[in-house]
C-alpha cells in the first residue's frame, strides 16, 4: 500500500509539475498525465452510472471495471508497472458477449440517451474512447503495454452494449438515429 496522505495539499505542483508513482516529476500537461487523468475521469463517470438504480449484474460488472481502471491508472502513473493483464481483457470480452447475447442485432445507429443510466453509460463510453486515444498517443513516446490499449478498446465496446441494456431495462428504449429525416430536394 502506498503512502497515506495526512495533508491533501503539498504545494509541490505549484510549478506546473506533478509526481509520478516512481517519484519522477513531469509536466502536468504531459501525455502520461493526460492518459491516467482521463482514466481517472472515466472511473468517475462510471461512479455516476453506479449512483443510479441498475440491474445487479450491470452493477457488479461496473464495480469490477472501476477496480480495473484504478489498476490501469496506477500502471500508467508508474512507468514500467504491469497491472492490467490479458485475462482482464478476456474477462471483458466474455462479459460483453454475455450481455450482447440477449440484445437484438443493430440495424441502425443509436443516439446517446435511453434514460439516465444509459445516457451516463454512453458518456462514460466516449470518455473511454478518449482515454484510449490518449494512451495510444503516450505509446508513441513511452513504452506502454498492449494490454492497456486492448483493455480500453474492449471496455468502450462493453459500455456501448451496457448502454443498450440499460436503455431497454429502464423502459426508455434505444434512441435510433433517423438518417432519413432530411428530405432530399
Amino acid at each position: 500500500m502506498g503512502n497515506r496522505l495526512s495533508k491533501i495539499y503539498t504545494r509541490t505542483g505549484d510549478d506546473g509539475t506533478t509526481g509520478l508513482g516512481d517519484g519522477t516529476r513531469v509536466a502536468k500537461d504531459s501525455a502520461r498525465v493526460a492518459a491516467y487523468g482521463t482514466v481517472d475521469e472515466l472511473n468517475s463517470a462510471l461512479g455516476i452510472v453506479l449512483a443510479v438504480e441498475l440491474p445487479e449484474r450491470v452493477r457488479e460488472t461496473l464495480t469490477q471495471v472501476q477496480h480495473d481502471l484504478f489498476d490501469l491508472g496506477g500502471e500508467l502513473c508508474i512507468p514500467g508497472m504491469a497491472m492490467v493483464q490479458e485475462a482482464d481483457v478476456e474477462r471483458l470480452e466474455r462479459t460483453l458477449d454475455a450481455f450482447n447475447e440477449d440484445l437484438p442485432p443493430l440495424k441502425d445507429f443509436i443516439l446517446p440517451g435511453g434514460g439516465l443510466a444509459a445516457a451516463h453509460c454512453h458518456l462514460a463510453r466516449t470518455i473511454c474512447r478518449r482515454a484510449e486515444r490518449e494512451v495510444v498517443t503516450l505509446s508513441r513516446h513511452d513504452a506502454i503495454r498492449a494490454e492497456a490499449i486492448r483493455y480500453l478498446n474492449r471496455l468502450s465496446d462493453l459500455l456501448f452494449v451496457l448502454a443498450r441494456v440499460l436503455a431497454r431495462t429502464s423502459g426508455h428504449g434505444e434512441v435510433l438515429w433517423q438518417h432519413e429525416r432530411r428530405k432530399k430536394p
